[in-house]
């Protein structure tokens, strides 16, 4: 909007957020742009960005956003929104249930840049404090479930279903294409299931299972304990019986019911599914929460998603480390069977901690005054005349009352400020949880007409059957129910790890930049955090303002006309948009178009997204500057011609830099009645700059957990929502309990995704402003070209644009001096740790490589140190080559080096002082030593040898 109508308000310099966002200061920025060669920032923007999709400044889609505002003023907006939530109780439950976040877990984790601001274990000798609790959230998943392994978390619940049934589908050699999922399922999971199903040929039967199994053949079957209903029933049957007719199950088991209730594992089951997240992970109007999936060791390879194992270090000593297969979709491609390349990994840390807090005596007492809250009620109700519907419950119960409902749920909400769950005219359902009192019994027996007599003795029945065998008996859920030792704990674990906290962390592709304080404090807010996804619109009207604010500012920037914010991930996103395209294909009668092209550059979850949207993957050359070959790219064309559904294409490309060519493939790909996908996972270079909408974009994911200031928190939570131009709106996702959300495919559990932490975004687009944003971008490009500048004489360049440049990111290529010398990318990435850096991002797009990416966020100092010390880790290089250190034995080959490896004795050709200072000592003002924990993990070991759950103490004494 116009200065006239917005008037920009007065900020003195140290008001301006921009200035503490973006890590340069003006002398720093020259000192960047005169090594570079260019006068300002909008000069570089001249000659990096091509003419033909570049935005002038005045004119660049950012004009429609609010000016700058301050912290103070942002988080003011922010809590005016929040005060227009109504924070009700929350009695609605599908899966989504009131709990209370630990305080200590809460400041410790959730409120800790510590924990926040980590990348994806992928280098585990810096990252074994998140391995071990990503290993307690394995453990406590196998536990419950009765399961032999259960991975390092899902992304929510209903996508876990969805992954549970295509795991179901390979492991099974029943080769029927019908999959029986039973009525009492949730129905956002129903929905989710039935999205998933339909483009890979898989036929959903729902049928009710107490009722025994449908005829005819199928591959798997999939229930949930308790049901949506609330009823639990015996599946030990239902099991045996799916069995006998070659086909098998998935259950989707509540774990805190799994303290009281039979362990769907002991029964039979083959595959568990479902959240933690009542493990004291607030609602947050749907996520993020950690999801989990669990299953017998036989399907353990078959896994989707990260799976945490153990293995050991250099010295033999106990270390843990992401297993090979949760990489698949980058090793597989288009022949993977998932797109999951991340998780819920803060959810889960915060979940195995509250279950390490409560131990299984504390989960047991939660689990059984839950239940007890649920008996009581249901025996006032029955005592008052109404049918409680299902005796054997855990939680919910379900009440009849003919014709009655509206007025039950509409009385509850009226006198007592509780949301009931409205079944239909007839039925009111009434989930209990850890936050529920006598008085909230008492005011829901009110709604029904019951008296609110608070004097109510019962006996409550047990519920059936029941649990027997023993759970978390390791020491990790037995040492830390005191705050001290949970504090303690947490910060020795975090101390294992680096994080933004501590060292930059120039990963490419993945844009670790500043998760501002001011960015993350609304979330734990309880007007956000409290809200359940399936609450009345009354209650979450200034949620609703912020998403519908959010949705019409990243339609600007990206220069589409409609944004979704369902997808709670990339991939989701990834999946999400090529479906859009699907949809759009098969409305017009196009049944044929199943082809996508893809770039051999492209990130490995394109070609998996592709292949469960029902598509064929055709692979696009790319040339040896690394971009597309557009005669390759015509000759797929006309091959494909009238089968061509999409393309997808990342911009700036995958290997950095602005390819000149993009409006010219997008045009031929149109001109064959194709689709064009932009992956967004590049925007950083984009914002403010160009805008994918308007350069040949069809659509777009957009990663708000990278360019939007959303935290990785060690690889997850994350945000993938996706922008479309018009004629591909009526394909956004739809949510069976949002009315407002038309489309039919639904893509996440909840209608609007991970919305508890889109305030994150919110604040930074409102602090930034537009010129931020534009500053922003053109300050990560610059970055990235001055490092490329430092290190071009130590270190090849791989690829730059048709001038020299590269966009926001810059390959290092290693193959030439590991052919000369023997030292490997894994040696530098693993000797950077001794210098107290994450490594940048190995061996992708190109294997035997090093990607860096520094962002906006990184001031010159911190930049200059990563330059120096891969300078230095050159001249050791050059050492070896040289024949002072021998390729097997060198500080490079022996990196990460511990404290402890250095006491004792010494026996390489390089000293202790060597190994573990290679800047020499730290003096005053120098960066802080960090110490990894571990040597070199040994990771083929740990892939033969698959360990996913806490291992005794005694191993640890045997190492």
């Amino acid at each position: 909007m116009s200065q006239a109508v917005h008037p920009q308000p007065s900020l003195s310099s140290a008001d301006v957020f921009a200035d503490r966002h973006v890590g340069p200061d003006r002398e720093e920025l020259q000192r960047i742009l005169d090594l570079i060669g260019v006068s300002d920032l909008e000069d570089l923007a001249s000659r990096v960005v091509p003419s033909s999709i570049a935005d002038p400044a005045h004119d660049n889609g950012l004009q429609s956003l609010p000016p700058a505002s301050s912290e103070v003023q942002a988080l003011a907006e922010l809590a005016e929104l929040a005060s227009q939530n109504t924070v009700a109780t929350s009695m609605i439950g599908l899966g989504y249930y009131g709990t209370h976040t630990p305080a200590v877990l809460r400041r410790s984790i959730i409120e800790n840049p510590a924990w926040y601001t980590a990348y994806t274990p992928y280098q585990p000798e810096i990252s074994q404090g998140r391995l071990e609790a990503l290993l307690n959230f394995q453990t406590m998943v196998s536990d419950l479930t009765g399961m032999d392994v259960a991975n390092a978390s899902m992304l929510d619940e209903s996508t876990a279903a969805a992954e549970a049934m295509t795991l179901l589908r390979r492991a099974t050699k029943n080769r029927s294409p019908r999959f029986v999922v039973d009525a009492d399922v949730f129905p956002q999971t129903m929905a989710v299931i039935a999205t998933r199903a339909e483009p890979l040929g898989i036929e959903v039967v729902c049928a009710d299972l107490t009722e025994g199994l449908p005829e005819g053949e199928f591959f798997g079957v999939l229930m949930q304990v308790p049901g949506a209903s609330g009823r639990v029933v015996d599946i030990a049957p239902i099991v045996a019986a799916a069995h006998e007719r070659g086909a098998l199950v998935a259950v989707g088991a509540d774990l805190l019911a799994l303290t009281v209730v039979a362990a769907p594992g002991e029964q039979g089951a083959d595959v568990c599914f479902g959240t933690t997240q009542r493990f004291g992970v607030p609602m947050g109007f749907g996520g993020p929460h950690a999801g989990y999936l669990s299953v017998r060791s036989a399907y353990a390879r078959s896994m989707p998603g990260r799976l945490v194992g153990v293995s050991k270090d250099a010295d033999d000593n106990l270390a843990y480390r992401l297993s090979l297969q949760t990489r698949e979709q980058h090793i597989r491609r288009e022949k993977a069977t998932s797109n999951i390349c991340t998780a819920q990994v803060l959810l889960a840390v915060l979940a195995a901690m509250y279950a390490s807090y409560h131990g299984p005596n504390g989960l047991r007492a939660i689990a059984e005054r839950v239940h007890a809250m649920a008996m009581i009620l249901a025996d006032r109700l029955a005592a008052g005349g109404l049918r409680v519907v299902h005796a054997n419950v855990f939680d919910t119960i379900l009440v009849h009352v003919p014709g009655g409902a509206q007025d039950v749920v509409a009385a509850a909400k009226r006198d007592a400020n509780i949301n009931l769950r409205l079944v239909d005219a007839d039925h009111v359902a009434v989930a209990c949880d850890e936050t529920t009192t006598v008085e909230h019994i008492a005011a829901v027996a009110a709604a029904f007409g019951q008296s609110c007599d608070r004097g109510w003795a019962t006996t409550v029945p047990a519920v059936a059957p029941a649990r027997s065998s023993e759970y978390l008996t390791h020491p990790a859920f037995g040492r830390y129910h005191t705050e001290t030792a949970m504090l303690r704990y947490l910060r020795r674990l975090s101390d294992k790890d680096i994080a933004l906290d501590r060292s930059m962390i120039p990963l490419g592709s993945c844009t670790m930049k500043l998760n501002a304080a001011a960015e993350m404090e609304p979330i734990t807010w309880p007007e956000f955090a409290g809200l359940h996804p399936f609450a009345p619109t009354v209650d979450v009207r200034g949620m609703r303002t912020l998403i519908t604010r959010l949705e019409t500012w990243l339609a600007d920037i990206t220069g589409y006309d409609r944004i979704s914010l369902q997808p709670n991930a990339g991939s989701q996103g990834e999946y999400a948009g090529l479906l859009a395209i699907r949809g759009y294909h098969l409305a017009r009668g196009d049944v044929r178009r199943d082809v996508c092209l893809i770039p051999s550059s492209a990130h490995g979850t394109n070609a998996a997204s592709a292949v469960m949207a029902g598509m064929r993957v055709v692979v696009v050359n790319c040339r040896a500057n690394g971009d597309v070959d557009t005669a390759d790219l015509k000759e797929k064309i006309a091959t494909h011609a009238e089968e061509l559904a999409a393309i997808m294409i990342t911009y700036p490309s995958t290997h950095g830099v602005f390819e000149h060519e993009v409006r010219e493939i997008c045009s031929a790909v149109h001109d064959a009645g194709g689709q064009v996908y932009v992956d967004g996972a590049n925007l950083n270079a984009l914002v403010g700059v160009a805008r994918p909408g308007h350069f040949g974009g069809d659509v777009s994911h957009l990663n708000l957990h990278k360019t939007f200031c959303i935290p990785h928190g060690g690889g997850g939570p994350g945000v993938g929502p996706i922008g479309v131009r018009e004629h591909l709106a009526p394909f956004l996702p739809g949510h069976p309990l949002a009315s407002d959300l038309p489309g039919s495919a639904t893509i996440s559990g909840a209608p609007y995704g991970s919305a508890s932490i889109l305030p994150i975004t919110y604040a930074y687009i409102v602090m930034m402003g537009a010129e931020g944003l534009r500053r922003a971008t053109l300050t990560a490009i610059a970055s990235a070209n001055y490092i490329a500048r430092r290190l071009a004489d130590h270190f090849p360049i791989l690829y730059t644009g048709d001038s020299g440049w590269v966009a926001h990111e810059c390959i290092l290529d290693l193959r030439p001096i590991t052919k000369a010398t023997g030292v490997t990318v894994d040696d530098v990435a693993k000797r950077l740790a001794d210098f107290g850096f994450h490594a940048p991002t190995m061996s992708f797009p190109v294997s035997g490589t090093l990607m860096v990416e520094p962002t906006e966020s990184e001031n010159l100092d911190e930049i200059d140190a990563f330059c120096d010390a891969m300078i230095a880790i050159r001249g050791e290089i050059d050492a070896v080559a040289a024949g002072v250190w021998p390729v097997e034995d060198n500080p490079l080959r022996g990196a990460p080096h511990t404290a402890e490896c250095l006491v004792g004795e010494w026996d390489h050709p390089y000293t202790r002082e060597q190994a573990a200072y290679p800047n020499g000592r730290p003096s005053v003002g120098a960066r802080d030593k960090v110490w990894p924990s571990v040597r070199r993990i040994d990771g083929v070991y740990g892939d033969r040898n698959l360990v996913c759950s806490c291992p005794p103490i005694s191993a640890f004494s045997e190492a």
